[in-house]
């Protein structure tokens, strides 16, 4: 299923959610891409300097690829949530 994300927390909620369908605690996730429980939790909300090679570890672990792609037009989108 594809999801759509253009911000730092919408990322971690699609991270979230996939974790969550595949019946893995934060721990787990962790153990499977050795980072810390912490570190998936800062991921998942979105914070702050979360390193590019952890979040493509993350993805690795889950099943997951990123996609470029066009940004599709959106009334609703705003310039702040770009970033």
């Amino acid at each position: 299923m594809q999801q759509l994300a253009r911000n730092t927390h919408q990322i971690g909620a699609a991270i979230r959610r996939n974790r969550r369908n595949q019946k893995l605690t934060q721990t787990e996730l962790g153990q499977k891409t050795s980072l810390r429980q912490a570190t998936i939790s800062r991921l998942e909300n979105g914070e702050p300097a979360v390193q590019l090679q952890t979040l493509v570890d993350v993805l690795a672990a889950l099943n997951l690829e990123l996609v470029i792609q066009q940004r599709t037009t959106d009334s609703d989108n705003r310039f702040e949530d770009i970033f």
